[in-house]
């Protein structure tokens, strides 16, 4: 009897030394982003694209589905149906890796946290039938079913592992589908194993609490003149030349409390790699030539543009940032280089085709075909596109990109023109970032214009964490923006399509505009037209707010929007006072940071207001999405976390309007006015 006591000791001691060792591989990686079964039975996928860590694995196993190595290694054939959520597990030197399958369903929204006491989680899906089927994962390793609880009520119970108190920060997520559908996904942040229920308690490197601030360093601030070289050609016009923005002026406005006062987290700072010293290009009405003020041609790609300043000035500006708990991301340009660049001069074939042959037998030149010939265009004539589906290309290209990680303490990347750059290209960064500083925590996102299925292409564990979302954007200052035949209840389902394909708790970036559009506030007010040129328009007239009396309103709502919604808020430098422009370069005017009107002030105050109740309410971080109510003018959305709720509604009428809602049994009143917004707050 003693004998066989002391055997079930040694054996409940081994087991939960196994799993803690378990629990302890894990705890050192970010959970991965779950595969997505598509509709074919034989679907490839790249173990890179799960685990940039790993490149090869003894074994990948998965419950349903039939898994083989193709002839490439690092690449597998998954077949087989299995409607309900499954696990990829990757085997690596006795170390387990587990990666959430989802099968191939339409997307439903519902699931939502009720409640915590710190060691467990409550939490209800839209209803309960014999077909559904729960999954949770702590990081990256799948928790035993029996750790789930139906309750009597119908609601569902996670127990925390107590292992998990020895970790500090990490992620609890929770799938769920039935027979017809798959579940929004939970993500719940744990510090010491317990749920954390106080954004007091979140950090800089929470990617989905930031708010992005991007700036364009030669439009910013100028903090040193002696570095100020403008071309001060007759053939350049003055908004196209230097302007003397540098990194010495973003350090005086970090340290005079400007990003703090607003309430940013993350700095994403435009290209500072040597760009030419002569100007480029060619525009016509009025005719002009431009210089590289904005960094999107360089030369040198591990050095910085002496306008903007040198390493010193460089490190300083990273170091001050992180004084003031700010992130800083590089805009990286990896797409081309400028014909004066030394790279060219010694590898003139590194350059893409300037002429191509279409698949209907047509030649033609290869510039600007953004879709036909994605991967090989070039954007213009002195900025050659890098042919970085070879290898030869892509991996001392690689390493430049990561020479500003290496020697400079930035926390990730913007990358510019994602879409124009293969997906070789992506995986080989990743995977270098991963493997060669995995104690760092970047975070990329990146710009892609395109269908959110292309978009999504590059949204991997082993790519890139996140893009902008140019879907809701476009979507959203169409509706809000009055464009005709374009409504509110648009929004809201490109809103849901954006949560199916990157995930309910995505960091996409929701946009207020950006260096490549006009500003909002002028098309809302009416001072830009939907269908003019708005790039022309810029360079001919003086582009206002238009109506006053519409045009803030109108801006409003698309950041109230924008700050409600899932995903990271980004405001482009101006918008958060309302500046007035049409597109590039009418769009980059020197930033003003004072001197404003009474509505400019007041615009300036409430997108505070707005940006620090983002960063204290834990519904809009870690919140639940869920649509209440959309019509052609009226969207009203909720975001709920442990059973806090903030309801969002937006009206973009000119009238009032008033409904009865029936939200988690009760009714309630939601009354806006006209060209307004409502935020309810609840416990």
């Amino acid at each position: 009897m003693k004998k066989t006591f002391f055997l079930l000791i040694c054996s409940a001691f081994l087991l939960s030394c196994q799993q803690e060792q378990k629990y302890s591989e894990s705890a050192t990686h970010k959970p991965i982003m779950p595969l997505h079964r598509n509709a074919e039975n034989a679907q490839l996928f790249y173990l890179t694209d799960y685990t940039p860590a790993i490149d090869f694995a003894d074994s990948v196993r998965a419950q349903g589905y039939d898994i083989e190595q193709t002839e490439t290694q690092g690449v597998y054939k998954l077949t087989g149906i299995n409607p309900s959520l499954s696990t990829l597990q990757i085997f690596k030197n006795d170390s387990l890796t587990e990666v959430p399958i989802l099968p191939n369903k339409p997307f439903k929204n519902g699931m939502t946290t009720i409640g915590t006491n710190g060691n467990d989680i409550t939490f209800s899906v839209p209803f309960y039938i014999d077909s559904l089927h729960i999954d949770a994962f702590w990081q990256n390793i799948h928790l035993d079913r029996s750790n789930i609880k139906h309750n009597a009520d119908s609601t569902f119970t996670l127990t925390i592992p107590k292992t998990l108190q020895h970790y500090g920060r990490s992620f609890i997520r929770i799938y769920a589908n039935d027979a017809v559908s798959n579940f929004n996904d939970l993500l719940i942040p744990l510090e010491n194993g317990k749920v954390i229920t106080d954004s007091r308690y979140l950090n800089r490197h929470d990617a989905n609490a930031q708010v992005l601030y991007s700036l364009m360093v030669d439009r910013f601030e100028n903090g040193d003149t002696t570095n100020d070289r403008r071309l001060n050609q007759p053939d350049v016009l003055p908004i196209v030349d230097y302007m003397g923005g540098d990194l010495a002026g973003i350090t005086k406005k970090i340290e005079q409390g400007f990003f703090d006062s607003l309430g940013i987290t993350t700095i994403w700072i435009s290209p500072i790699t040597q760009n030419p010293n002569d100007a480029w290009g060619q525009y016509h009405n009025p005719d002009t030539r431009f210089s590289g003020y904005h960094g999107y041609w360089p030369i040198y790609v591990t050095v910085v543009d002496d306008r903007f300043g040198n390493d010193q000035t460089l490190q300083r500006m990273l170091m001050v940032a992180h004084q003031h708990n700010l992130n800083v991301i590089l805009d990286y340009v990896a797409n081309h280089i400028h014909i004066s660049s030394p790279i060219i001069k010694q590898h003139p074939d590194w350059v893409t085709d300037s002429i191509i042959t279409l698949p209907d037998g047509t030649t033609k030149r290869n510039f600007e075909l953004w879709d036909e010939a994605r991967l090989t265009t070039w954007f213009d004539v002195h900025i050659p596109t890098l042919d970085l589906e070879r290898e030869e290309v892509y991996q001392p290209m690689t390493d430049s990109a990561l020479y500003w990680i290496q020697n400079f303490d930035f926390d990730g990347f913007r990358h510019d023109a994602c879409k124009h750059i293969p997906e070789c290209y992506w995986r080989t960064l990743t995977k270098k970032l991963v493997q060669r500083y995995p104690k760092r925590e970047l975070w990329m996102i990146g710009e892609t214009y395109g269908s959110p299925e292309l978009i999504s292409s590059y949204v991997k564990t082993g790519m890139l964490d996140s893009q902008f979302d140019f879907n809701v954007y476009h979507t959203a200052i169409e509706a809000i923006g009055y464009r005709a035949g374009h409504d509110m209840e648009q929004i809201a389902r490109v809103v849901e399509e954006s949560q199916a394909v990157y995930g309910a708790h995505h960091t996409m970036g929701n946009i207020s505009g950006n260096h490549d559009k006009a500003r909002f506030i002028s098309i809302a007010g009416g001072a830009l037209d939907w269908d003019e040129d708005h790039k022309q328009a810029g360079w001919n007239r003086t582009i206002t707010v238009g109506d006053t009396t519409i045009a803030y309103r109108r801006a409003m709502l698309l950041e109230v929007l924008n700050f409600g919604l899932p995903g990271v808020p980004c405001v482009y430098q101006g918008d958060e006072y309302g500046q007035p422009g049409g597109n590039d370069p009418d769009n980059r005017h020197m930033m003003r940071f004072g001197g404003y009107n009474e509505q400019e002030q007041t615009f300036r105050e409430t997108m505070e207001q707005l940006i620090w109740l983002r960063r204290s309410a834990m519904p809009l971080t870690y919140g639940d999405y869920k649509t209440l109510f959309a019509n052609e003018d009226v969207y009203i959305f909720e975001r709920t976390y442990m059973g806090e709720s903030y309801i969002f509604a937006l009206n973009r009428a000119d009238k009032p309007f008033s409904i009865d809602l029936t939200i988690n049994g009760e009714t309630k009143n939601i009354s806006i006015d006209g060209i307004s917004y409502e935020i309810i707050h609840s416990k």
